[in-house]
Parts: structure tokens; C-alpha cells; sequence
């Protein structure tokens, strides 16, 4: 009987993000798509994705639906507008932004049937696409925010009209699920006002993100360090610096740099410049799935050396494999940090970085692996996740 209650309940989601994987990129906005599947088994969930192309000839939209993948999703290309006036390219764009949605959304009716919810992943824009079909046909409309651009640390929420804009729309919707309380706060700070603040954090794959049980203590300790390679963010010199002062100490260690992003070339020169690569630090590039996780099971520990963040998923994943974590304490990573999970240390300091390291090569194995993978299990997995959406769901669609 439960069964049947549970199919004829279903809501139907439709998500609008920012980000996705698309034709050029299979990497961002992963963790949207994560959101979506974890929600499948008490929903049904429609992605609409928009994408402005660059290469596009024709015709100015194209329509590609998705044939393997689990949430029924129509991504749509626009082309570019480029007359070389750049007002006029803004307004063309913005129109084909806008048609690009109303199409989209026409099109997931008529395959998908009626929508229940909107969920809008990231601000602004589908926020208000969201709104206007919140206006015109009555869906309610509910926010998940990801973007670091509202804490203090980087500043970027400006433009008077912008913050009129995401006022209005943040104020419209039914709740707002910001992926850490930190990143809440920064949103309630900058004047996004809304009654219903829910935090939600990222989903984890913790059956592909798991501690490996034939993993043998090395003559070295792996470290491992996971990130977009964007030195502004993520201080990979200073890492490189401390690895290379400590390796003048100690020689029993290894660190696996794992990522690639607008400085790789140059952080691979900097860590030849440093002598660490090839003999301290082992630089892989690019590692998805399975071969990343094959990675993170295998570390000792791993280390994040930002200077902000949100929540970095990949500290998420460090835990359901087991492992502990040493990182700066910015954005929202304290939220989920205690003595059990690993160190927090202050962004810039890299003398205490240097003692913690130090020290923790000589103390990783007193952390227990059951204890940090059931956090993981216990805050990111599935089956959590997917419940403490469902839950704004049933109460956003009975309000």
C-alpha cells in the first residue's frame, strides 16, 4: 500500500541551474545533478539547463535532450550574439537567455506533464525566470545557493540593479537552501531577505567514496590535496612553499595534486622552481569518479589551503573515505569540523600549517577511519539529503 501512496505523491521538480555539465565541460555544477538524484526516490525531477555558445552557427537554439542520464534534462544552446557593440550583444543575449527558458519550460510540460516546484540553483537570473512563471501559472519556486560571491571574503555581490533584482526575487521565493549557515549568514547580511532559511549541505556519492579495506601503511604518507587550481582561492604556492620546507625536515612523505584550472601551468612551475615536483609532489591533473575517489582512498590525509570557501565538496568526499582533513577555517568548513575529522588553521599562516603538518604525519593513523566515513554517511549521503529536500518539497506544495 505504501508503495502506491508513495507513486501517486510524487511532486514534479523542475530545476533551474546555473551551472551543469554540458557539451564543453562535463564538470560543473556536478553537485546540482547530486542534488537532483538523491530526491529521486520521492520525486520526479526535470533539469533545464541554458547555455550561451560561442561556436554556435545554427540555428540560434539548440534543443539536445538527454537520452542516459536519471533526471529528465533538456539542455538548450543559444548562440552568442557578437555585433561587436557590446550594449546591443548584452540585449540580444539577454533576450535569447529568457526565450531559451520559456521554450525549455514549455517543452518539459509537454513531455513531463505539470510542474510542481521550480528549484532554482544559484542566483540571479533563474530566480527570475522563476518568479515570472511564479506570476503567470502559480508554481512556487524554491532557492539553492552555492555561490561564494556573498561573503565578505570575496565581496563580488554589487551593482545596485542586481541587488534590487535578487532582493525582490529572494524575498518571492518559498525557501532559500544555502549549502552551509555561513554562507546564509553572508546572504542575510547583503539584504536577501526570506523567512524561511533552510540549510541543506552538498550530497556525497559515499558508495563511490569509500575507505578502502586493504589499504596498508606505506614507508611514506600519502597526502593529497584536491582543487580548481585557482591560486587566487585556493593558496596552492603557499603549499607548495610548507612542502617544500618540510621536505628539508622529513623526507617520509608524498603529496598527490590532483585538479587542473586557470593556473595549473603555472603552479607546475612554480612547484619545478620549488623542487618539489616528481619528488615530493606528484601532479596528476584532472581525475573524476572512480579515479578520483581510487585517489582519495588511498591518502593518508588531506590537506586545503583556501583563502574562502563555502563547503568544498571534495573535503566531503575526504570523510566517507575516512580520511582526515587539515584546512584553513574559512567560509562554511568549520560547520562540519570537529577533533574527530581532522585540524582547522587560519588562512596565510603558513608556519602553522608547516607545525601541523609536521605533527600530523606523525599522528594520522590515531584518527579512526569508522568514525569520519559515519559522518560523512550520517550529514552528506543520499538517502539524508534527499529526505531533508523532499521534506521543503511536501511543505513548500501544501503551503
Amino acid at each position: 500500500m505504501h508503495m502506491n501512496k508513495q507513486s501517486t505523491d510524487r511532486l514534479h521538480i523542475l530545476y533551474l541551474p546555473k551551472w551543469y555539465p554540458h557539451k564543453y565541460d562535463p564538470m560543473p555544477g556536478l553537485f546540482i545533478e547530486r542534488h537532483g538524484k538523491s530526491t529521486l526516490p520521492f520525486n520526479d525531477v526535470s533539469v533545464l539547463y541554458v547555455h550561451a555558445d560561442d561556436k554556435q552557427k545554427k540555428p540560434v537554439y539548440e534543443f539536445v535532450f538527454s537520452k542516459d542520464e536519471p533526471l529528465n534534462t533538456i539542455r538548450i544552446y543559444y548562440k552568442r550574439a557578437a555585433t561587436g557593440f557590446r550594449p546591443l550583444d548584452t540585449l540580444i543575449n539577454s533576450c535569447r537567455f529568457v526565450r531559451s527558458h520559456l521554450k525549455g519550460i514549455r517543452e518539459i510540460r509537454k513531455r513531463y506533464g505539470k510542474i510542481d516546484i521550480i528549484h532554482v540553483h544559484v542566483l540571479t537570473r533563474h530566480g527570475v525566470i522563476a518568479l515570472w512563471e511564479k506570476i503567470r501559472h502559480g508554481i512556487p519556486f524554491v532557492v539553492t545557493e552555492h555561490w561564494t560571491r556573498y561573503l565578505p571574503s570575496t565581496n563580488t555581490f554589487n551593482g545596485a540593479f542586481r541587488k534590487w533584482t535578487t532582493r525582490i526575487v529572494a524575498r518571492r521565493a518559498s525557501a532559500i537552501m544555502p549549502v552551509t549557515a555561513n554562507l546564509r549568514d553572508a546572504m542575510i547580511d547583503c539584504g536577501l531577505k526570506n523567512k524561511n532559511y533552510i540549510v541543506i549541505p552538498n550530497v556525497v556519492d559515499i558508495n563511490m567514496f569509500s575507505p578502502d579495506p586493504d589499504k596498508r601503511a606505506g614507508e611514506k604518507a600519502r597526502i593529497i590535496h584536491v582543487s580548481c587550481f585557482d591560486d587566487q582561492q585556493k593558496n596552492i604556492s603557499g603549499i607548495t612553499r610548507v612542502i617544500k620546507r618540510l621536505s628539508e625536515k622529513r623526507q617520509d612523505f608524498s603529496v598527490d595534486m590532483v585538479g587542473e584550472g586557470i593556473h595549473y601551468d603555472e603552479l607546475l612551475a612554480y612547484g619545478v622552481e620549488m623542487g618539489v615536483k616528481d619528488t615530493y609532489a606528484t601532479y596528476f591533473g584532472l581525475r573524476e569518479n572512480e579515479a578520483l575517489a581510487e585517489l582519495m582512498k588511498a591518502a593518508d590525509f588531506m590537506i586545503m589551503f583556501s583563502r574562502y570557501e563555502n563547503l568544498p565538496v571534495v573535503i566531503l568526499e575526504s570523510y566517507a573515505c575516512g580520511v582526515p582533513v587539515i584546512s584553513t577555517d574559512v567560509g562554511g568548513i568549520s560547520e562540519h569540523m570537529n577533533e574527530d575529522l581532522g585540524i582547522l588553521l587560519d588562512s596565510e599562516d603558513e608556519d602553522a600549517f608547516y607545525n601541523i603538518l609536521d605533527n600530523m604525519l606523525d599522528n594520522y593513523r590515531n584518527y579512526s577511519v569508522e568514525k569520519i566515513r559515519e559522518y560523512a554517511v550520517s550529514h552528506f549521503s543520499n538517502e539524508v539529503i534527499g529526505k531533508q529536500l523532499s521534506e521543503v518539497y511536501r511543505a513548500v506544495a501544501k503551503s
